[in-house]
């Protein structure tokens, strides 16, 4: 990383620009003198930035043009009906979505930025674009999309901000668009971040109602519930509960998708097949090193950042019997001969659609008698979930049909306390101490997509084409599990995959991936040639 010498801008005095790394002090130097300073201030003791009238006009001047064509964004066609959806829902309504701040991730280092999955929903932009900028819905007096985007748009070059903000300044960030060029982009009007308070404040208490994605942006979320104060409307339960049915309105437009976004998650698999092709190929790489799950790892954060965006989540690669932990990311153990090594990983596209596939592969390449035993097992409950995946069955369909072979198959095991229909009866379940969690969920912007969706319109809801979700039964027998016969201890497995449903039935999206046993051997040593 560049070491920067700048201090914060003065319109901008809490983000700081001070050097990432500098010079280390020496046995020799001088002890530091006292000083009554706050330390809060003291970032600007590593400042050397040049503020003089002669260099800001010097470094000002003599630019080229760097004007760009820009074309509307494809997503723009699906926007716009989408916008019109939720302000029918909303009518004579003013809904503010927030993109979400930069978040620091050290000093003054953030982290890389991901808007808001609402946000991106309704704007059509995706990647790391326009953090702090703010989409408000509304219809104009004659009941038109007044959709306007508030963001920062680019400072000119005679600008302290040009030069000096860490942040903002295209010195530090590259070049940033003009209002007009992301206006085109996205077909809708945009103006300053600047302008944001007055926009939203008109007609307050005088007939238009405020909502806004409360959890996003606390420094938005503060200027509604003062603008709502303003106009004599109590902050509380009752503005808690408008913004709360925004936040279920936005998760819920989402579980069924249109032709864009089935298109973004067909892209998303596939770069996601890509990263799991490489990790096979790569694979002896990682054994015999003492952090092999990273090596793996790093093998898909890398396809992730060739092909798309980012990962979509923190990949699980969790070897042996780290595979028995659900969300093992810590992903520091040996990848040895003899183990399956469950990876959980999905690419995240540039507008932001992610995949989510689960492989369970043996190291050798082979998988031994148990470790077969075990997959075919949790293989027959997929399948079993697969075949209900259809127009009006719903998410609980889906998971009594793979759980009911979990069940069947832990009885066959002599895992159970008692009877197959006592461990199936609601007060039973004792076959779910080897799969603790659903068969299901939806995917699309969020790997957990459409979390904030009423259950009557979650799983308890009827499929319909156009949903995409995942099938993932599993077994994870832990290392220390006295219950789990002594050769089934230490190995986990999951499979899962990414599935659309159609008018006439579903489709595995990831299919790509080999699933069955033999093919999975077939397919590695293909790769390994």
């Amino acid at each position: 990383m560049m070491t920067t010498d700048t201090a914060p801008t003065a319109s901008d005095p809490d983000q700081s620009a001070t050097e990432a790394s500098g010079p280390h002090p020496t046995a020799d130097a001088p002890e530091p003198a006292e000083t009554d300073q706050p330390l809060t201030d003291r970032v600007n003791n590593r400042s050397n930035r040049p503020s003089n009238p002669e260099f800001r006009a010097f470094i000002a001047a003599d630019w080229g043009d760097d004007s760009r064509p820009v074309e509307r964004c494809e997503a723009a066609d699906f926007t716009s009906p989408r916008r019109e959806r939720i302000l029918n829902r909303f009518e004579g309504e003013r809904l503010v979505l927030p993109a979400g701040p930069l978040k620091v991730r050290s000093n003054d280092t953030d982290y890389r930025f991901r808007p808001d999955s609402a946000y991106a929903y309704y704007s059509g932009l995706g990647t790391d674009r326009e953090p702090d900028s703010v989409l408000v819905i509304e219809r104009d007096a004659d009941g038109n999309d007044a959709t306007t985007l508030f963001m920062r748009p680019r400072s000119p070059k005679s600008s302290e901000e040009f030069y000096a903000d860490a942040r903002y300044g295209e010195l530090w960030v590259g070049r940033r668009p003009t209002l007009e060029e992301v206006s085109t982009e996205l077909g809708i009007a945009c103006r300053h971040i600047d302008d944001l308070r007055d926009a939203i404040s008109k007609d307050v208490g005088g007939g238009v109602q405020l909502r806004v994605l409360a959890d996003v942006d606390q420094s938005v979320t503060a200027l509604v519930n003062e603008i709502r104060g303003q106009a004599s409307i109590e902050v509380g339960e009752a503005t808690q509960a408008l913004d709360d049915e925004l936040r279920e309105a936005a998760s819920e437009a989402r579980l069924v998708k249109d032709e864009y976004e089935i298109r973004e998650m067909r892209k998303a698999v596939d770069a996601t097949v890509l990263g799991f092709e490489r990790i096979v190929r790569e694979l002896p790489a990682a054994v015999g090193h003492a952090r092999g799950e990273r090596v793996v790892e790093g093998i898909m954060a890398r396809t992730a950042r060739e092909e798309g965006n980012s990962v979509g989540y923190d990949t699980i690669a969790a070897s042996g019997e780290h595979a028995c932990t659900l969300h093992w990311i810590r992903n520091d153990g040996e990848v040895r001969e003899g183990d399956v090594i469950l990876i959980d990983a999905g690419i995240e596209v540039d507008s932001l659609y992610t995949a989510d596939i689960t492989r369970s592969l043996p190291v050798s390449g082979t998988f031994s008698a148990p470790q077969r035993e075990i997959y075919e097992a949790v293989l027959e409950a997929a399948d079993a979930a697969f075949a209900v995946a259809q127009p009006g069955a719903t998410f609980k369909d889906l998971h009594r049909a793979a759980i009911e072979v979990i069940a069947r198959r832990c009885h066959e095991w002599g895992l159970l306390p008692g009877t197959l229909e006592e461990s199936l009866a609601e007060n039973g379940q004792f076959h779910r101490r080897w799969m603790v969690h659903g068969t299901s969920h939806h995917l699309g912007l969020d790997v957990h997509d459409c979390a904030q969706a009423r259950r009557e319109m979650y799983l308890d809801a009827r499929l319909e084409p156009g949903m995409i979700f995942t099938i993932e039964p599993a077994l994870y027998f832990m290392a220390n599990d006295l219950k789990a016969p002594a050769e089934f201890r230490g190995i986990g497995v999951r499979i899962e995959d990414d599935i659309l449903v159609t008018a006439t039935g579903a489709e595995n999206l990831s299919r790509a991936l080999p699933r069955t046993p033999d093919e999975v051997e077939r397919w590695m040593a293909t790769l390994r040639d």
